[in-house]
């Protein structure tokens, strides 16, 4: 098995004295596989459609684009941009005990908006083209404070194929996906909401 090592820090405490150490993050074939091929992609933007969406919303009558904007061996940041809307991030993490997908959300001024960091997190191996996110805990908690209860069955999938890429949400009774032309780069925009070039 092709296995990545990683390493991350953690902290002993002993008697008053820190002794920091390292972890290895292990991945695996099929989460390194998908995160690579995204990666590859890195600094490219590209711009998408709505290709089903069941409950449709006059926000996304807008040039739609995603931008592979800043990626490290353990994270990518993909900025969606819905027209001059440029709130959204969504960031995708090794974990060490799988991958994470969370949901970056700003208000104009960079602060958060109230419903900010949702996603969730892989529960097997998926494939290497895709990887499904089913909601976590933090998000469902957030979901119900927030009252949005229809989102706390939330599940986000993200498909990576050399000519194109998807951002999909289902739920019982909702599906919303956007597809993304990887065949057609086009002029970067510049950073989204709370973040700087």
């Amino acid at each position: 098995m092709n296995i990545q090592k990683w390493f991350v820090i953690t902290f002993t405490f002993v008697s008053g004295v820190v002794f920091a150490t390292q972890a290895p993050l292990v991945s695996i074939p099929t989460h390194d596989a998908f995160f690579s091929a995204i990666k590859q992609h890195c600094g490219k933007t590209f711009e998408g459609k709505v290709t089903v969406d069941n409950q449709p919303s006059a926000a996304f009558d807008a040039k739609l684009v995603m931008f592979i904007r800043k990626c490290d061996q353990a994270e990518l940041q993909i900025p969606f941009y819905v027209g001059d809307n440029a709130s959204r991030t969504w960031i995708i993490k090794k974990t060490g005990s799988g991958l994470s997908l969370k949901h970056d959300h700003r208000l104009k001024d960079g602060t958060n908006d109230p419903v900010t960091m949702y996603g969730g997190h892989t529960q097997d191996a998926g494939y290497n083209q895709i990887q499904s996110f089913p909601v976590d805990q933090y998000s469902k908690e957030l979901f119900a404070q927030q009252g949005l209860p229809q989102s706390i069955t939330n599940t986000w999938q993200i498909y990576i194929y050399p000519e194109m890429f998807s951002y999909r949400l289902v739920r019982e009774g909702r599906e919303f996906r956007v597809d993304f032309d990887l065949t057609k780069p086009i002029a970067a925009p510049a950073a989204p909401w709370g973040y700087k070039d």
